[in-house]
């Protein structure tokens, strides 16, 4: 039987693709800067992806915001309720 994956879980997996970087390089707490790979350029491939995967939009405004696992769930969830 399958689990459903958490909402920071599938963040999480939509990073890892998004910065090319492994499974365990990644946790529910990482926030931007913790990771070379997470520096300004790094930060907007993952704005694409996020927006790709969970079909929100993420304005100028919002990108400054959005610097954390727990921050961009918060986001995400309050444009899907």
């Amino acid at each position: 039987m399958e689990t459903q994956k958490t909402l920071s879980e599938q963040v999480q997996a939509v990073l890892q693709e998004a910065l090319r970087v492994g499974a365990g390089e990644i946790g529910p707490q990482t926030q931007f800067g913790d990771l070379p790979q997470w520096d300004s350029m790094g930060h907007m491939e993952v704005m694409v992806a996020l927006e790709k995967a969970f079909g929100v939009e993420i304005t100028a405004d919002t990108i400054t915001e959005l610097v954390s696992i727990p921050a961009i769930c918060s986001y995400i969830e309050a444009r899907h309720e």
